[in-house]
Protein backbone atom coordinates (compact mmCIF):
# COMPACT_ATOMS: atom_id res chain seq x y z
CA UNK A 1 0.00 0.00 0.00
CA UNK A 2 0.80 3.44 -0.92
CA UNK A 3 -0.10 6.90 -0.89
CA UNK A 4 0.43 8.80 -4.31
CA UNK A 5 1.33 12.42 -3.97
CA UNK A 6 2.42 14.58 -6.68
CA UNK A 7 5.27 16.70 -7.02
CA UNK A 8 4.25 18.90 -9.51
CA UNK A 9 4.58 21.77 -7.26
CA UNK A 10 7.20 21.91 -4.74
CA UNK A 11 5.79 20.56 -1.69
CA UNK A 12 5.10 23.22 1.52
CA UNK A 13 7.98 23.10 4.13
CA UNK A 14 5.88 23.17 7.76
CA UNK A 15 4.16 24.98 10.41
CA UNK A 16 4.82 26.58 13.77
CA UNK A 17 2.53 27.77 16.12
CA UNK A 18 3.02 29.37 19.65
CA UNK A 19 1.14 30.72 22.55
CA UNK A 20 2.29 31.86 26.17
CA UNK A 21 0.30 33.32 29.15
CA UNK A 22 -3.26 31.89 28.46
CA UNK A 23 -5.02 29.40 30.13
CA UNK A 24 -6.90 27.99 26.87
CA UNK A 25 -3.21 27.52 25.17
CA UNK A 26 -3.18 24.00 23.76
CA UNK A 27 -7.41 24.58 22.39
CA UNK A 28 -6.06 27.38 20.97
CA UNK A 29 -2.61 25.91 19.25
CA UNK A 30 -5.07 23.30 17.99
CA UNK A 31 -6.70 26.64 15.65
CA UNK A 32 -3.74 28.01 14.99
CA UNK A 33 -2.11 25.01 13.61
CA UNK A 34 -5.40 24.37 11.43
CA UNK A 35 -4.87 27.86 9.70
CA UNK A 36 -1.06 26.59 8.95
CA UNK A 37 -2.24 22.84 7.92
CA UNK A 38 -1.38 23.56 4.06
CA UNK A 39 1.96 24.06 5.48
CA UNK A 40 2.42 20.54 6.93
CA UNK A 41 -0.01 17.38 6.24
CA UNK A 42 2.24 14.56 7.23
CA UNK A 43 2.09 15.14 10.97
CA UNK A 44 1.12 17.54 13.80
CA UNK A 45 1.89 17.79 17.48
CA UNK A 46 2.31 20.34 20.58
CA UNK A 47 3.83 20.21 24.15
CA UNK A 48 2.39 22.15 26.97
CA UNK A 49 3.12 23.07 30.26
CA UNK A 50 1.57 24.25 33.58
CA UNK A 51 5.07 25.73 35.04
CA UNK A 52 5.51 22.61 36.88
CA UNK A 53 4.92 19.87 34.19
CA UNK A 54 5.26 19.20 30.90
CA UNK A 55 2.36 17.63 28.19
CA UNK A 56 2.72 16.58 24.93
CA UNK A 57 0.72 14.64 21.91
CA UNK A 58 2.27 13.66 18.31
CA UNK A 59 0.60 12.04 15.76
CA UNK A 60 1.09 11.20 11.76
CA UNK A 61 -1.99 12.83 9.98
CA UNK A 62 -3.83 16.22 9.83
CA UNK A 63 -4.49 18.32 13.12
CA UNK A 64 -8.13 17.02 12.82
CA UNK A 65 -6.92 13.70 12.62
CA UNK A 66 -4.25 14.24 15.73
CA UNK A 67 -6.68 16.43 17.42
CA UNK A 68 -9.81 15.10 17.34
CA UNK A 69 -10.52 14.37 21.08
CA UNK A 70 -11.69 17.17 23.10
CA UNK A 71 -10.23 14.85 26.35
CA UNK A 72 -7.32 15.01 24.52
CA UNK A 73 -7.35 18.91 24.43
CA UNK A 74 -8.12 18.99 28.48
CA UNK A 75 -5.26 16.57 29.34
CA UNK A 76 -2.40 19.43 27.94
CA UNK A 77 -2.28 21.76 30.39
CA UNK A 78 -1.06 24.58 31.33
CA UNK A 79 -0.48 28.18 29.95
CA UNK A 80 2.24 28.05 27.14
CA UNK A 81 2.24 25.94 24.30
CA UNK A 82 3.93 25.02 20.92
CA UNK A 83 2.43 22.89 17.65
CA UNK A 84 3.78 21.99 14.69
CA UNK A 85 2.46 20.61 11.30
CA UNK A 86 5.43 19.15 9.48
CA UNK A 87 6.30 18.10 6.07
CA UNK A 88 8.87 16.16 6.24
CA UNK A 89 11.99 17.51 4.45
CA UNK A 90 15.05 15.84 6.46
CA UNK A 91 13.95 12.61 7.84
CA UNK A 92 11.42 9.86 6.20
CA UNK A 93 8.13 10.53 7.73
CA UNK A 94 7.90 8.37 10.87
CA UNK A 95 6.35 9.51 14.25
CA UNK A 96 10.18 9.87 15.71
CA UNK A 97 10.08 12.70 13.69
CA UNK A 98 6.97 14.05 14.73
CA UNK A 99 7.50 17.86 16.23
CA UNK A 100 8.04 19.31 18.62
CA UNK A 101 10.42 17.42 19.73
CA UNK A 102 11.52 17.76 23.60
CA UNK A 103 14.04 16.49 25.94
CA UNK A 104 15.06 17.15 29.48
CA UNK A 105 18.52 18.83 29.75
CA UNK A 106 20.83 19.87 32.87
CA UNK A 107 19.07 23.36 33.36
CA UNK A 108 15.36 21.66 32.43
CA UNK A 109 12.87 20.61 30.10
CA UNK A 110 12.64 22.43 26.89
CA UNK A 111 10.35 21.85 23.23
CA UNK A 112 11.60 23.07 19.90
CA UNK A 113 9.54 23.30 16.50
CA UNK A 114 11.12 24.12 13.54
CA UNK A 115 10.21 25.33 10.35
CA UNK A 116 12.90 25.28 7.78
CA UNK A 117 16.39 23.04 7.12
CA UNK A 118 19.85 22.96 7.66
CA UNK A 119 22.58 22.72 5.12
CA UNK A 120 24.95 21.22 7.45
CA UNK A 121 22.57 18.68 9.22
CA UNK A 122 25.22 15.89 8.29
CA UNK A 123 28.53 17.56 9.68
CA UNK A 124 27.07 18.74 12.85
CA UNK A 125 25.47 15.02 13.42
CA UNK A 126 28.40 13.38 12.78
CA UNK A 127 30.54 16.13 15.14
CA UNK A 128 28.23 15.32 17.90
CA UNK A 129 27.77 11.93 17.67
CA UNK A 130 31.88 11.46 17.95
CA UNK A 131 31.18 13.05 20.97
CA UNK A 132 28.51 10.92 22.24
CA UNK A 133 25.80 12.58 21.68
CA UNK A 134 22.78 9.78 20.81
CA UNK A 135 20.11 10.59 18.39
CA UNK A 136 16.39 9.54 18.50
CA UNK A 137 15.28 10.84 15.35
CA UNK A 138 16.48 11.62 12.06
CA UNK A 139 15.10 15.24 11.80
CA UNK A 140 17.91 18.48 11.36
CA UNK A 141 15.81 20.06 14.50
CA UNK A 142 17.35 17.22 17.03
CA UNK A 143 20.98 18.25 16.01
CA UNK A 144 19.65 21.63 17.47
CA UNK A 145 18.77 20.24 20.48
CA UNK A 146 22.19 17.99 21.17
CA UNK A 147 24.11 21.66 20.35
CA UNK A 148 21.83 23.01 23.19
CA UNK A 149 22.91 20.89 25.49
CA UNK A 150 26.41 20.21 25.19
CA UNK A 151 26.84 23.81 25.95
CA UNK A 152 27.67 25.77 28.68
CA UNK A 153 25.82 28.79 30.08
CA UNK A 154 22.01 30.01 30.61
CA UNK A 155 19.68 28.63 27.83
CA UNK A 156 19.65 31.60 25.85
CA UNK A 157 24.36 31.41 25.64
CA UNK A 158 23.00 27.86 24.82
CA UNK A 159 20.98 28.75 22.32
CA UNK A 160 23.42 31.27 20.76
CA UNK A 161 25.83 28.89 20.50
CA UNK A 162 23.82 26.53 18.32
CA UNK A 163 22.72 29.21 16.22
CA UNK A 164 26.68 30.09 15.61
CA UNK A 165 26.81 26.49 15.37
CA UNK A 166 24.08 25.48 12.28
CA UNK A 167 23.20 26.98 8.62
CA UNK A 168 20.43 27.19 6.34
CA UNK A 169 16.75 28.34 6.94
CA UNK A 170 15.63 28.29 10.17
CA UNK A 171 12.39 29.20 12.10
CA UNK A 172 12.39 28.32 15.29
CA UNK A 173 9.72 28.35 18.48
CA UNK A 174 11.41 27.18 21.64
CA UNK A 175 9.55 26.40 24.87
CA UNK A 176 10.06 25.97 28.75
CA UNK A 177 8.01 25.30 31.64
CA UNK A 178 7.70 29.30 31.97
CA UNK A 179 9.51 30.93 28.64
CA UNK A 180 8.46 30.95 24.54
CA UNK A 181 11.55 31.88 22.24
CA UNK A 182 11.03 32.56 18.95
CA UNK A 183 14.53 32.61 16.43
CA UNK A 184 14.61 33.30 12.91
CA UNK A 185 17.60 32.88 10.65
CA UNK A 186 19.90 35.98 9.98
CA UNK A 187 18.80 35.65 6.02
CA UNK A 188 15.10 35.70 7.41
CA UNK A 189 14.24 32.72 4.36
CA UNK A 190 11.28 31.36 6.32
CA UNK A 191 8.72 33.26 8.20
CA UNK A 192 7.69 33.86 11.33
CA UNK A 193 5.27 36.07 13.12
CA UNK A 194 4.89 38.16 16.43
CA UNK A 195 1.00 38.93 17.53
CA UNK A 196 -0.98 39.29 20.95
CA UNK A 197 -3.88 37.95 22.14
CA UNK A 198 -4.93 40.27 25.40
CA UNK A 199 -2.17 39.75 27.72
CA UNK A 200 -0.98 36.68 25.63
CA UNK A 201 1.80 36.87 22.80
CA UNK A 202 1.75 34.62 20.42
CA UNK A 203 3.76 33.11 17.56
CA UNK A 204 3.12 32.23 14.31
CA UNK A 205 4.63 30.96 10.98
CA UNK A 206 2.10 33.39 8.88
CA UNK A 207 -0.55 36.06 10.20
CA UNK A 208 -3.39 33.83 9.11
CA UNK A 209 -2.41 31.47 12.74
CA UNK A 210 -3.21 34.84 14.47
CA UNK A 211 -6.17 35.53 12.47
CA UNK A 212 -8.09 32.41 13.60
CA UNK A 213 -8.06 32.99 17.13
CA UNK A 214 -8.68 36.46 17.23
CA UNK A 215 -4.73 37.85 17.39
CA UNK A 216 -2.92 40.88 16.61
CA UNK A 217 -0.16 41.57 13.85
CA UNK A 218 2.35 42.97 15.83
CA UNK A 219 5.31 42.52 13.86
CA UNK A 220 7.36 39.95 11.90
CA UNK A 221 10.20 38.57 13.81
CA UNK A 222 13.24 39.89 12.09
CA UNK A 223 16.40 38.06 10.35
CA UNK A 224 19.06 37.00 12.84
CA UNK A 225 16.86 37.81 15.72
CA UNK A 226 16.00 35.86 19.20
CA UNK A 227 12.67 37.20 20.79
CA UNK A 228 12.18 35.92 24.98
CA UNK A 229 8.92 36.10 26.00
CA UNK A 230 8.25 35.62 29.57
CA UNK A 231 4.10 35.64 30.56
CA UNK A 232 3.65 39.98 29.50
CA UNK A 233 7.16 40.72 28.74
CA UNK A 234 9.46 40.60 25.49
CA UNK A 235 12.95 40.85 25.12
CA UNK A 236 14.94 41.09 22.05
CA UNK A 237 18.17 39.34 21.59
CA UNK A 238 20.25 40.26 18.58
CA UNK A 239 23.26 37.29 18.52
CA UNK A 240 24.82 37.91 14.64
CA UNK A 241 26.92 41.03 14.47
CA UNK A 242 25.12 41.17 10.63
CA UNK A 243 21.93 40.37 9.41
CA UNK A 244 20.47 40.63 5.56
CA UNK A 245 16.20 39.69 5.40
CA UNK A 246 16.42 37.89 2.03
CA UNK A 247 13.13 36.22 2.41
CA UNK A 248 11.61 32.93 0.44
CA UNK A 249 10.60 34.70 -2.77
CA UNK A 250 8.37 31.54 -3.24
CA UNK A 251 6.37 32.43 0.14
CA UNK A 252 4.46 34.66 -2.08
CA UNK A 253 3.85 32.88 -5.11
CA UNK A 254 2.84 29.52 -4.12
CA UNK A 255 3.63 28.55 -0.12
CA UNK A 256 1.67 30.77 2.30
CA UNK A 257 -1.81 31.62 2.24
CA UNK A 258 -3.37 34.18 0.37
CA UNK A 259 -4.71 35.88 3.36
CA UNK A 260 -1.41 35.62 5.26
CA UNK A 261 0.81 39.50 5.48
CA UNK A 262 4.28 39.11 4.92
CA UNK A 263 6.92 41.72 5.96
CA UNK A 264 4.07 44.16 5.37
CA UNK A 265 2.69 42.79 2.00
CA UNK A 266 -0.33 40.78 1.90
CA UNK A 267 0.04 37.72 -0.06
CA UNK A 268 -3.30 37.90 -2.24
CA UNK A 269 -2.14 41.43 -3.49
CA UNK A 270 1.52 40.25 -4.64
CA UNK A 271 -0.49 37.61 -6.29
CA UNK A 272 -2.54 39.77 -8.01
CA UNK A 273 0.29 41.97 -9.10
CA UNK A 274 2.62 39.04 -10.21
CA UNK A 275 -0.78 38.51 -12.93
CA UNK A 276 -1.08 41.88 -14.16
CA UNK A 277 3.08 41.99 -14.50
CA UNK A 278 2.66 38.66 -16.17
CA UNK A 279 -0.15 40.09 -18.58
CA UNK A 280 2.28 43.66 -19.43
CA UNK A 281 4.77 40.81 -20.69
CA UNK A 282 2.30 39.54 -23.00
CA UNK A 283 0.12 42.26 -24.05
CA UNK A 284 -0.28 40.49 -28.00
CA UNK A 285 -2.52 37.57 -25.23
CA UNK A 286 -5.29 40.55 -26.00
CA UNK A 287 -5.83 39.13 -29.24
CA UNK A 288 -5.05 35.72 -28.75
CA UNK A 289 -7.80 34.43 -25.71
CA UNK A 290 -11.39 34.59 -25.41
CA UNK A 291 -10.95 33.62 -21.15
CA UNK A 292 -9.10 33.54 -18.77
CA UNK A 293 -9.09 30.28 -16.54
CA UNK A 294 -7.06 29.76 -13.53
CA UNK A 295 -5.08 26.18 -12.31
CA UNK A 296 -7.15 26.65 -8.49
CA UNK A 297 -6.56 27.46 -6.01
CA UNK A 298 -3.05 28.47 -6.18
CA UNK A 299 -3.37 30.48 -10.30
CA UNK A 300 -6.31 32.46 -9.10
CA UNK A 301 -5.20 35.41 -7.69
CA UNK A 302 -2.42 35.72 -10.53
CA UNK A 303 -5.73 35.03 -12.66
CA UNK A 304 -7.50 38.04 -11.90
CA UNK A 305 -4.73 40.46 -12.42
CA UNK A 306 -4.14 38.99 -15.72
CA UNK A 307 -7.57 39.23 -16.81
CA UNK A 308 -7.90 42.86 -15.47
CA UNK A 309 -4.60 43.96 -17.43
CA UNK A 310 -6.26 42.03 -20.86
CA UNK A 311 -9.67 43.27 -20.17
CA UNK A 312 -10.92 39.21 -20.64
CA UNK A 313 -13.09 37.67 -18.89
CA UNK A 314 -11.98 35.60 -15.63
CA UNK A 315 -14.20 32.15 -15.82
CA UNK A 316 -13.41 29.46 -12.99
CA UNK A 317 -13.00 26.99 -16.07
CA UNK A 318 -11.82 24.27 -13.51
CA UNK A 319 -13.67 23.28 -10.17
CA UNK A 320 -11.37 21.83 -7.73
CA UNK A 321 -12.46 19.55 -4.98
CA UNK A 322 -11.29 20.76 -1.60
CA UNK A 323 -12.51 17.41 0.28
CA UNK A 324 -9.47 14.84 -0.93
CA UNK A 325 -7.54 14.52 1.92
CA UNK A 326 -4.82 12.11 1.97
CA UNK A 327 -6.15 9.96 -0.67
CA UNK A 328 -5.24 6.08 -1.03
CA UNK A 329 -4.11 5.66 -4.76
CA UNK A 330 -3.45 1.88 -5.85
CA UNK A 331 -0.16 2.07 -7.66
CA UNK A 332 -0.90 1.76 -10.96
CA UNK A 333 -0.36 3.38 -13.66
CA UNK A 334 -4.36 3.58 -15.10
CA UNK A 335 -5.64 5.06 -11.90
CA UNK A 336 -2.45 7.08 -11.36
CA UNK A 337 -3.87 8.99 -14.39
CA UNK A 338 -7.02 9.73 -13.61
CA UNK A 339 -5.79 11.16 -9.74
CA UNK A 340 -6.15 14.74 -11.13
CA UNK A 341 -9.93 14.18 -11.40
CA UNK A 342 -9.32 14.05 -7.63
CA UNK A 343 -8.99 17.58 -7.14
CA UNK A 344 -9.97 19.05 -10.77
CA UNK A 345 -12.86 19.26 -12.82
CA UNK A 346 -13.52 21.12 -16.03
CA UNK A 347 -16.73 23.39 -15.76
CA UNK A 348 -17.55 22.57 -19.33
CA UNK A 349 -20.27 25.96 -20.17
CA UNK A 350 -16.94 28.01 -19.79
CA UNK A 351 -14.71 26.09 -21.64
CA UNK A 352 -16.50 24.57 -24.87
CA UNK A 353 -15.30 26.47 -28.49
CA UNK A 354 -13.05 29.05 -26.14
CA UNK A 355 -9.84 30.40 -26.75
CA UNK A 356 -8.24 29.83 -23.10
CA UNK A 357 -5.41 31.58 -21.74
CA UNK A 358 -4.47 29.19 -18.47
CA UNK A 359 -2.69 30.42 -15.46
CA UNK A 360 -1.00 28.44 -12.94
CA UNK A 361 1.32 29.76 -10.27
CA UNK A 362 4.16 27.75 -11.28
CA UNK A 363 6.09 24.21 -13.08
CA UNK A 364 7.86 22.28 -11.92
CA UNK A 365 7.93 18.51 -12.84
CA UNK A 366 5.14 19.36 -15.44
CA UNK A 367 3.32 15.93 -14.80
CA UNK A 368 0.29 17.14 -13.48
CA UNK A 369 -0.08 20.24 -16.25
CA UNK A 370 -0.40 17.49 -18.89
CA UNK A 371 -3.52 15.81 -17.51
CA UNK A 372 -4.92 19.14 -17.15
CA UNK A 373 -4.20 20.05 -20.70
CA UNK A 374 -5.63 16.52 -22.00
CA UNK A 375 -8.81 17.10 -19.88
CA UNK A 376 -9.46 20.58 -20.93
CA UNK A 377 -8.70 18.91 -25.10
CA UNK A 378 -11.56 16.59 -24.07
CA UNK A 379 -13.77 19.03 -23.20
CA UNK A 380 -13.84 21.32 -26.23
CA UNK A 381 -11.34 23.90 -25.52
CA UNK A 382 -10.16 25.64 -28.98
CA UNK A 383 -6.81 26.16 -27.60
CA UNK A 384 -4.53 26.76 -25.08
CA UNK A 385 -2.01 29.31 -24.11
CA UNK A 386 -0.67 28.57 -20.96
CA UNK A 387 0.93 31.60 -18.69
CA UNK A 388 2.95 31.28 -15.58
CA UNK A 389 3.05 33.44 -12.73
CA UNK A 390 6.68 32.57 -11.86
CA UNK A 391 10.24 32.09 -14.11
CA UNK A 392 11.37 28.81 -14.89
CA UNK A 393 11.98 26.61 -11.76
CA UNK A 394 15.33 25.34 -12.70
CA UNK A 395 17.13 24.73 -9.44
CA UNK A 396 15.95 22.60 -6.42
CA UNK A 397 15.80 23.91 -2.97
CA UNK A 398 17.70 23.23 0.35
CA UNK A 399 16.31 25.48 2.63
CA UNK A 400 12.87 23.52 3.97
CA UNK A 401 11.43 22.73 0.95
CA UNK A 402 10.54 19.28 -0.89
CA UNK A 403 11.64 19.80 -4.74
CA UNK A 404 12.91 17.50 -7.34
CA UNK A 405 16.27 16.84 -7.67
CA UNK A 406 17.49 19.23 -10.92
CA UNK A 407 17.61 16.33 -13.37
CA UNK A 408 13.55 16.57 -12.53
CA UNK A 409 13.08 19.84 -12.95
CA UNK A 410 11.16 20.38 -16.58
CA UNK A 411 12.42 23.83 -16.87
CA UNK A 412 16.32 22.32 -16.10
CA UNK A 413 16.37 19.97 -18.66
CA UNK A 414 13.88 21.64 -21.83
CA UNK A 415 13.66 24.70 -23.35
CA UNK A 416 10.12 26.74 -23.09
CA UNK A 417 9.87 25.44 -27.15
CA UNK A 418 10.23 21.85 -25.52
CA UNK A 419 8.25 23.06 -22.58
CA UNK A 420 5.31 23.69 -24.53
CA UNK A 421 5.46 20.65 -26.65
CA UNK A 422 6.03 18.10 -23.38
CA UNK A 423 2.76 19.94 -21.86
CA UNK A 424 0.86 20.05 -24.91
CA UNK A 425 -0.43 23.21 -25.02
CA UNK A 426 -0.50 25.91 -27.94
CA UNK A 427 1.65 28.28 -26.54
CA UNK A 428 3.32 28.77 -22.95
CA UNK A 429 4.96 31.97 -21.63
CA UNK A 430 6.46 32.79 -18.36
CA UNK A 431 6.51 35.65 -16.20
CA UNK A 432 10.35 37.13 -15.81
CA UNK A 433 12.31 37.06 -12.45
CA UNK A 434 12.35 40.93 -13.30
CA UNK A 435 8.53 41.22 -13.40
CA UNK A 436 8.12 39.58 -9.94
CA UNK A 437 10.44 41.68 -8.76
CA UNK A 438 8.01 44.83 -10.14
CA UNK A 439 5.26 42.52 -8.19
CA UNK A 440 6.38 43.14 -5.22
CA UNK A 441 7.48 47.24 -5.35
CA UNK A 442 10.97 47.29 -6.92
CA UNK A 443 10.35 49.26 -10.14
CA UNK A 444 13.31 48.11 -11.99
CA UNK A 445 13.30 45.00 -11.01
CA UNK A 446 16.13 42.16 -9.55
CA UNK A 447 19.24 44.20 -8.50
CA UNK A 448 21.98 41.47 -8.87
CA UNK A 449 24.26 43.32 -6.46
CA UNK A 450 21.68 42.95 -3.56
CA UNK A 451 18.55 40.62 -4.29
CA UNK A 452 15.78 41.66 -1.95
CA UNK A 453 14.54 37.90 -1.71
CA UNK A 454 15.87 34.27 -1.69
CA UNK A 455 15.74 33.31 -5.21
CA UNK A 456 17.46 30.29 -6.31
CA UNK A 457 14.56 28.00 -7.46
CA UNK A 458 14.87 31.00 -10.55
CA UNK A 459 18.19 32.12 -10.11
CA UNK A 460 20.29 29.49 -8.53
CA UNK A 461 21.62 32.37 -6.40
CA UNK A 462 21.71 30.39 -2.90
CA UNK A 463 22.60 32.68 -0.08
CA UNK A 464 23.61 29.99 2.04
CA UNK A 465 26.24 27.27 1.75
CA UNK A 466 24.96 23.91 1.02
CA UNK A 467 27.42 22.15 2.94
CA UNK A 468 25.94 18.75 2.76
CA UNK A 469 25.33 18.86 -0.93
CA UNK A 470 28.60 16.55 -2.55
CA UNK A 471 29.00 19.27 -4.99
CA UNK A 472 28.31 21.92 -3.42
CA UNK A 473 30.61 24.65 -4.43
CA UNK A 474 28.32 27.81 -3.77
CA UNK A 475 30.35 30.11 -1.45
CA UNK A 476 29.43 30.57 2.12
CA UNK A 477 27.47 34.26 3.05
CA UNK A 478 26.38 33.23 6.18
CA UNK A 479 29.85 33.05 7.56
CA UNK A 480 29.94 36.64 6.97
CA UNK A 481 27.42 37.19 9.14
CA UNK A 482 28.29 35.14 12.45
CA UNK A 483 29.63 37.26 15.54
CA UNK A 484 32.88 35.64 16.41
CA UNK A 485 32.28 34.89 20.24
Amino acid sequence: MKYFFSKNKPQEECGVFGISNHNEAAKLTVLGLHALQHRGQDSAGMVTSDHNNFFAHRGMGQVSEVFSDNKLLNELKGEICIGHNRYGTTGESALKNVQPLFSELNIGGIAIAHNGNLTNTHKLKDQLIKSGSIFQSTSDTEVILHLISTAKGTLIDRLIYALHSISGAFSLILMTNNTLIAVRDPFGIRPLVLGKLGESFVLSSESCGLDIIGAELIRDIEPGEIVVIKKNTIESVRPFKKTKLRPCLFEYIYFSRPDSILQGRNVYDVRKKIGYQLAKENLGDRQLVDIVVPIPDSGNASALGYAEKIKKPFEFGIIRNHYTGRTFIQDSHSIRNLSVKLKHNPNLSSLKNKNVALIDDSIVRGTTSVKIVEMLRNSGVKKIHMRIASPPVKHPCFYGIDTPTMEELLASKYSIKQIKEFIGVDSIKFISLDGVYRALGYPVGRDEKDPKFTDHYFSGDYPVELIDQKSGTIPSQLSLLIETK
